[in-house]
């Protein structure tokens, strides 16, 4: 299994990495931050019936964690395009590729006690890197109302496509704004030190 360290405990700092998903543990791990998130910050707006098929999010090509000492205190996950999703088909119109071009990134978020590390940003960066080891775009969408996590992707370099009006549920329409990374987005995530709190998508 790949591990991508970001620090070591050599210099007393608190060892951080990055590593592939895997097993019962880490989901409910992944959901027990999940919930935390959901508490502070309202991410995600509508809480799943079933948290671990919604951070399975359909098919896709992989999901990270990030460790804190040890601990998971964040998650990512990078999918296919599915129905719904706004911001593969605006990059494909505008690439000339097609929405199947693109790959989703989603489900990011990062523990509201371990924020302040750059666990976000490296986050990003893993997931960037494996969209375009597979010669996809990376592309994903944000509820408008989430101004720090659109402040990440902008400081990362991401592009706004556009803002799109969605229908979740009867009565709920919500505002959403689709980014695309730029094209030297593994650079520009590698570099940043900012942090995450969390993403719609």
């Amino acid at each position: 299994m790949r591990r991508d360290r970001a620090a070591d405990a050599a210099d007393g700092h608190p060892v951080l990495r990055v590593r592939e998903r895997a097993g019962e543990r880490d989901m409910e791990a992944c959901i027990g931050v999940l919930a935390q998130v959901h508490r502070s910050d309202g991410y995600p707006v509508n809480w799943p019936d079933q948290p671990g098929d919604w951070l399975d999010g359909g098919p896709g090509f992989g999901a990270w964690v990030a460790e804190l000492d040890g601990r998971v205190v964040g998650h990512v996950g990078l999918f296919r395009p599915g129905a719904g999703d706004e911001a593969p088909v605006l990059w494909g119109e505008r690439a000339g590729t097609g929405a199947g071009g693109a790959a989703v990134v989603g489900r990011l978020f990062v523990a509201p006690e371990a924020r302040g590390h750059g666990i976000g940003a490296l986050l990003m960066g893993r997931v960037v890197r494996e969209a375009r080891s597979r010669g996809l775009h990376p592309v994903l969408d944000v509820v408008s109302s989430d101004a720090a996590a659109a402040a990440l992707y902008e400081s990362l370099g991401w592009r706004l496509l556009a803002v799109v009006e969605q229908e979740w549920q009867p009565g709920q329409r919500v505002a959403l704004r689709c980014y695309a990374a730029p094209d030297d987005a593994c650079a520009a995530a590698s570099r940043s030190a900012a942090s995450s709190p969390r993403t719609a998508g």
